[in-house]
Protein backbone atom coordinates (compact mmCIF):
# COMPACT_ATOMS: atom_id res chain seq x y z
CA UNK A 1 0.00 0.00 0.00
CA UNK A 2 1.34 3.21 -0.92
CA UNK A 3 1.51 5.87 2.29
CA UNK A 4 0.66 9.64 1.38
CA UNK A 5 0.84 11.92 3.92
CA UNK A 6 0.33 15.46 3.92
CA UNK A 7 1.77 17.78 6.69
CA UNK A 8 -0.46 21.37 6.31
CA UNK A 9 -0.17 24.35 8.19
CA UNK A 10 -3.24 25.05 8.04
CA UNK A 11 -5.77 23.71 10.35
CA UNK A 12 -5.60 20.54 12.62
CA UNK A 13 -9.83 20.38 12.34
CA UNK A 14 -9.47 19.96 8.59
CA UNK A 15 -7.54 16.87 8.96
CA UNK A 16 -8.96 14.07 7.24
CA UNK A 17 -7.68 10.21 6.05
CA UNK A 18 -9.31 7.76 3.79
CA UNK A 19 -7.95 4.31 1.81
CA UNK A 20 -8.02 4.76 -1.55
CA UNK A 21 -7.93 2.96 -4.79
CA UNK A 22 -6.16 3.75 -8.12
CA UNK A 23 -5.22 2.10 -11.14
CA UNK A 24 -5.00 -1.35 -8.52
CA UNK A 25 -3.19 0.23 -6.20
CA UNK A 26 -4.00 0.95 -2.55
CA UNK A 27 -2.89 4.57 -1.40
CA UNK A 28 -3.31 5.51 2.17
CA UNK A 29 -3.90 8.94 1.97
CA UNK A 30 -3.71 11.47 5.36
CA UNK A 31 -3.46 14.71 6.10
CA UNK A 32 -2.35 16.55 9.38
CA UNK A 33 -2.69 19.98 10.19
CA UNK A 34 -0.27 21.96 12.33
CA UNK A 35 -1.66 25.18 13.15
CA UNK A 36 0.77 27.65 11.47
CA UNK A 37 3.48 25.59 13.63
CA UNK A 38 6.82 26.03 11.03
CA UNK A 39 9.02 23.86 13.52
CA UNK A 40 6.40 21.59 14.95
CA UNK A 41 5.64 20.90 11.18
CA UNK A 42 9.41 20.94 9.60
CA UNK A 43 9.89 17.84 13.01
CA UNK A 44 7.33 16.04 11.65
CA UNK A 45 8.41 16.01 7.73
CA UNK A 46 11.90 14.78 8.97
CA UNK A 47 10.29 11.95 11.31
CA UNK A 48 8.49 10.96 8.76
CA UNK A 49 10.75 11.09 5.58
CA UNK A 50 11.54 7.71 4.26
CA UNK A 51 8.72 6.00 6.43
CA UNK A 52 5.73 7.19 3.31
CA UNK A 53 6.06 6.98 -0.19
CA UNK A 54 5.47 10.94 -0.84
CA UNK A 55 4.38 13.97 0.86
CA UNK A 56 1.55 17.06 0.33
CA UNK A 57 3.08 19.70 1.71
CA UNK A 58 -0.44 21.92 2.39
CA UNK A 59 -0.61 25.56 4.27
CA UNK A 60 2.33 27.01 2.06
CA UNK A 61 3.76 26.79 -1.38
CA UNK A 62 7.62 26.30 -2.89
CA UNK A 63 6.54 28.97 -5.04
CA UNK A 64 4.11 31.21 -6.94
CA UNK A 65 4.23 31.42 -10.77
CA UNK A 66 2.81 34.20 -13.13
CA UNK A 67 3.13 33.56 -16.43
CA UNK A 68 7.15 31.78 -16.85
CA UNK A 69 7.74 33.56 -13.73
CA UNK A 70 8.66 31.77 -10.50
CA UNK A 71 8.58 33.42 -6.50
CA UNK A 72 9.91 31.23 -4.31
CA UNK A 73 9.25 31.33 -0.90
CA UNK A 74 11.70 31.74 1.36
CA UNK A 75 10.35 30.16 4.64
CA UNK A 76 8.95 27.18 1.98
CA UNK A 77 13.00 26.45 1.71
CA UNK A 78 13.57 25.12 4.87
CA UNK A 79 10.56 22.02 4.37
CA UNK A 80 11.93 21.24 0.73
CA UNK A 81 16.04 21.36 2.52
CA UNK A 82 14.62 18.24 5.27
CA UNK A 83 13.04 15.98 3.01
CA UNK A 84 15.65 13.77 1.53
CA UNK A 85 14.11 10.49 0.56
CA UNK A 86 9.97 10.42 0.72
CA UNK A 87 8.81 12.31 -2.82
CA UNK A 88 6.83 15.34 -2.38
CA UNK A 89 4.68 17.76 -3.98
CA UNK A 90 2.98 21.30 -3.54
CA UNK A 91 0.38 21.25 -5.83
CA UNK A 92 1.95 23.33 -7.84
CA UNK A 93 2.80 20.16 -10.28
CA UNK A 94 -0.58 19.79 -11.43
CA UNK A 95 -2.63 22.50 -10.57
CA UNK A 96 -3.15 23.81 -14.04
CA UNK A 97 -3.66 19.94 -15.70
CA UNK A 98 -6.56 20.03 -13.19
CA UNK A 99 -8.53 22.89 -13.36
CA UNK A 100 -8.69 22.92 -17.03
CA UNK A 101 -10.48 19.75 -16.65
CA UNK A 102 -12.97 21.51 -14.02
CA UNK A 103 -13.66 24.49 -16.11
CA UNK A 104 -14.35 22.05 -19.39
CA UNK A 105 -16.55 20.02 -17.09
CA UNK A 106 -18.22 22.85 -15.92
CA UNK A 107 -18.73 24.12 -19.53
CA UNK A 108 -20.46 21.26 -19.89
CA UNK A 109 -22.75 21.24 -17.00
CA UNK A 110 -23.49 24.91 -17.78
CA UNK A 111 -24.42 24.15 -21.55
CA UNK A 112 -26.76 21.79 -19.96
CA UNK A 113 -28.60 24.60 -18.24
CA UNK A 114 -28.23 26.51 -21.68
CA UNK A 115 -25.69 28.60 -20.36
CA UNK A 116 -21.75 29.04 -21.19
CA UNK A 117 -18.92 30.55 -19.46
CA UNK A 118 -18.65 33.33 -22.25
CA UNK A 119 -19.19 36.70 -20.65
CA UNK A 120 -19.97 35.57 -17.00
CA UNK A 121 -18.52 37.57 -14.37
CA UNK A 122 -15.91 35.78 -12.13
CA UNK A 123 -14.26 36.90 -8.74
CA UNK A 124 -10.73 35.07 -8.10
CA UNK A 125 -9.61 35.76 -4.74
CA UNK A 126 -5.74 35.77 -5.91
CA UNK A 127 -4.38 35.72 -9.19
CA UNK A 128 -0.79 34.46 -8.14
CA UNK A 129 -1.52 31.89 -6.51
CA UNK A 130 -3.34 29.93 -8.86
CA UNK A 131 -2.39 31.87 -12.06
CA UNK A 132 -2.97 28.81 -14.47
CA UNK A 133 -7.06 29.07 -12.97
CA UNK A 134 -6.93 33.07 -13.80
CA UNK A 135 -5.80 32.75 -16.99
CA UNK A 136 -7.90 30.10 -17.64
CA UNK A 137 -11.26 32.38 -16.63
CA UNK A 138 -9.97 34.68 -19.23
CA UNK A 139 -9.43 32.21 -21.86
CA UNK A 140 -12.94 31.14 -21.42
CA UNK A 141 -14.48 34.23 -21.69
CA UNK A 142 -15.18 35.38 -17.98
CA UNK A 143 -15.27 39.11 -17.34
CA UNK A 144 -12.77 38.40 -14.23
CA UNK A 145 -12.12 40.85 -11.19
CA UNK A 146 -8.77 39.27 -9.60
CA UNK A 147 -8.77 40.03 -5.69
CA UNK A 148 -5.11 39.62 -4.33
CA UNK A 149 -4.62 43.71 -3.16
CA UNK A 150 -7.88 43.08 -1.51
CA UNK A 151 -7.72 39.19 0.12
CA UNK A 152 -4.07 39.39 0.50
CA UNK A 153 -3.19 42.86 1.32
CA UNK A 154 -6.47 44.47 2.34
CA UNK A 155 -6.49 47.32 -0.60
CA UNK A 156 -9.76 48.22 -1.79
CA UNK A 157 -8.14 47.85 -5.34
CA UNK A 158 -9.64 45.09 -7.36
CA UNK A 159 -6.82 44.05 -10.68
CA UNK A 160 -8.99 43.75 -14.08
CA UNK A 161 -6.49 42.28 -16.17
CA UNK A 162 -3.63 39.54 -16.31
CA UNK A 163 -1.53 42.51 -17.35
CA UNK A 164 -2.52 44.17 -14.19
CA UNK A 165 -1.79 41.10 -12.00
CA UNK A 166 2.00 40.57 -13.39
CA UNK A 167 2.66 43.87 -12.82
CA UNK A 168 1.44 44.05 -9.45
CA UNK A 169 3.30 40.66 -8.84
CA UNK A 170 6.44 42.40 -10.23
CA UNK A 171 6.30 44.84 -7.96
CA UNK A 172 5.37 42.89 -4.77
CA UNK A 173 6.07 39.48 -5.22
CA UNK A 174 10.08 39.92 -4.43
CA UNK A 175 9.09 41.42 -0.95
CA UNK A 176 5.98 39.30 -0.17
CA UNK A 177 7.92 35.67 -0.52
CA UNK A 178 10.49 37.51 1.90
CA UNK A 179 7.73 37.38 4.78
CA UNK A 180 6.00 34.93 6.97
CA UNK A 181 3.69 33.13 4.68
CA UNK A 182 0.64 33.38 7.20
CA UNK A 183 1.23 37.55 6.24
CA UNK A 184 -0.12 36.00 2.85
CA UNK A 185 -2.47 33.45 3.65
CA UNK A 186 -4.66 32.31 6.55
CA UNK A 187 -2.71 29.61 8.59
CA UNK A 188 -3.87 27.42 11.67
CA UNK A 189 -7.10 28.82 13.61
CA UNK A 190 -7.27 31.24 11.25
CA UNK A 191 -8.66 29.27 8.80
CA UNK A 192 -11.95 28.06 11.41
CA UNK A 193 -12.97 31.39 11.83
CA UNK A 194 -16.36 31.88 10.62
CA UNK A 195 -16.84 34.09 7.41
CA UNK A 196 -16.95 37.68 7.53
CA UNK A 197 -18.35 39.14 5.20
CA UNK A 198 -16.07 41.70 3.10
CA UNK A 199 -15.45 43.01 -0.79
CA UNK A 200 -19.44 42.53 -1.04
CA UNK A 201 -19.87 44.58 -3.81
CA UNK A 202 -17.49 41.87 -5.82
CA UNK A 203 -18.99 38.72 -4.30
CA UNK A 204 -22.38 40.52 -5.25
CA UNK A 205 -21.85 41.14 -9.07
CA UNK A 206 -19.75 38.22 -9.58
CA UNK A 207 -21.77 34.59 -11.12
CA UNK A 208 -18.23 33.24 -10.30
CA UNK A 209 -16.71 32.67 -7.00
CA UNK A 210 -12.70 30.77 -8.08
CA UNK A 211 -9.82 30.64 -6.08
CA UNK A 212 -8.54 28.92 -2.75
CA UNK A 213 -11.38 28.23 -0.80
CA UNK A 214 -10.01 29.32 2.59
CA UNK A 215 -9.85 32.63 0.51
CA UNK A 216 -13.35 32.40 -0.86
CA UNK A 217 -14.61 31.71 2.65
CA UNK A 218 -13.28 34.14 4.74
CA UNK A 219 -15.22 36.99 3.15
CA UNK A 220 -18.43 35.32 1.66
CA UNK A 221 -21.61 36.75 2.43
CA UNK A 222 -24.24 35.17 3.68
CA UNK A 223 -26.43 34.92 0.37
CA UNK A 224 -24.58 32.90 -2.65
CA UNK A 225 -27.96 32.07 -4.41
CA UNK A 226 -27.16 31.43 -8.29
CA UNK A 227 -23.30 31.23 -7.29
CA UNK A 228 -21.00 28.88 -8.41
CA UNK A 229 -18.16 27.99 -6.81
CA UNK A 230 -14.82 27.17 -8.26
CA UNK A 231 -12.13 25.40 -5.77
CA UNK A 232 -10.11 23.37 -4.69
CA UNK A 233 -9.89 21.85 -0.77
CA UNK A 234 -13.59 21.46 0.78
CA UNK A 235 -15.03 19.41 3.40
CA UNK A 236 -18.66 17.67 4.21
CA UNK A 237 -19.23 21.10 6.14
CA UNK A 238 -17.87 23.48 3.70
CA UNK A 239 -20.42 21.96 1.39
CA UNK A 240 -23.25 22.31 3.74
CA UNK A 241 -22.60 25.74 4.43
CA UNK A 242 -22.29 26.80 0.94
CA UNK A 243 -25.81 24.79 0.23
CA UNK A 244 -27.33 26.80 3.22
CA UNK A 245 -26.04 30.49 1.88
CA UNK A 246 -27.82 29.33 -1.67
CA UNK A 247 -25.00 28.11 -3.87
CA UNK A 248 -25.60 26.73 -7.14
CA UNK A 249 -22.72 25.12 -7.74
CA UNK A 250 -20.27 23.61 -6.54
CA UNK A 251 -17.30 22.58 -8.80
CA UNK A 252 -13.77 21.16 -7.18
CA UNK A 253 -10.40 20.12 -9.42
CA UNK A 254 -10.02 17.61 -7.18
CA UNK A 255 -12.64 14.32 -6.50
CA UNK A 256 -14.78 14.09 -3.42
CA UNK A 257 -13.10 11.33 -1.46
CA UNK A 258 -15.11 10.00 1.94
CA UNK A 259 -17.19 13.58 1.93
CA UNK A 260 -14.00 15.67 1.28
CA UNK A 261 -12.13 16.77 -1.92
CA UNK A 262 -8.30 17.11 -0.81
CA UNK A 263 -5.89 19.93 -1.51
CA UNK A 264 -4.27 19.95 -5.13
CA UNK A 265 -0.97 19.03 -3.08
CA UNK A 266 -2.53 15.48 -2.08
CA UNK A 267 -2.92 14.19 -5.11
CA UNK A 268 0.05 15.52 -6.82
CA UNK A 269 1.94 13.52 -3.69
CA UNK A 270 -0.48 10.78 -4.62
CA UNK A 271 0.33 10.65 -8.45
CA UNK A 272 3.98 11.04 -7.26
CA UNK A 273 3.48 7.55 -5.50
CA UNK A 274 2.06 6.11 -8.08
CA UNK A 275 4.64 6.92 -11.06
CA UNK A 276 7.48 4.76 -11.37
CA UNK A 277 10.12 7.00 -11.48
CA UNK A 278 12.29 9.39 -9.39
CA UNK A 279 10.49 12.44 -8.31
CA UNK A 280 13.36 14.63 -10.46
CA UNK A 281 12.68 12.78 -13.35
CA UNK A 282 8.64 13.50 -13.33
CA UNK A 283 7.24 15.18 -15.99
CA UNK A 284 4.19 17.10 -16.90
CA UNK A 285 3.54 14.29 -19.78
CA UNK A 286 3.52 11.78 -17.20
CA UNK A 287 1.03 13.53 -14.61
CA UNK A 288 -0.99 14.12 -17.44
CA UNK A 289 -0.74 10.07 -18.60
CA UNK A 290 -1.62 9.29 -15.15
CA UNK A 291 -4.69 11.42 -14.74
CA UNK A 292 -6.17 10.93 -17.91
CA UNK A 293 -5.37 6.52 -16.87
CA UNK A 294 -7.22 6.74 -13.40
CA UNK A 295 -9.45 9.32 -14.73
CA UNK A 296 -9.22 12.07 -11.99
CA UNK A 297 -12.12 13.97 -12.98
CA UNK A 298 -13.42 17.39 -10.90
CA UNK A 299 -16.48 17.03 -8.91
CA UNK A 300 -19.21 18.93 -9.73
CA UNK A 301 -22.23 19.08 -7.13
CA UNK A 302 -25.37 21.31 -8.09
CA UNK A 303 -26.25 22.54 -4.27
CA UNK A 304 -29.86 24.56 -4.90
Amino acid sequence: MKKILSISLGSESRDHSTVHEFLGQKCEISRKGFNADIPKAIKAYAAYDGKVDAFGVGGIEFYLQVGDKKYNFKEANQIRAIIKKSKVGDGNGIKGLLVKRALNALEIKLNEEGKTLKGMKALKTNAVDRYVMAAALVEAGCDTVFGDLMFSLGLPIPIRSLKGVHIMAAMLLPIITKMPFKWFYPQGSEQDKAPEPRWTKYYNEADILAGDFVSIRACMPDDLRGKIVLTNTTTAENVEELRERGLHILVTSTPRLEGRTFGTNVMEATLRALIDKPDDEITEADFLDIIERIPLEPNIEVLN
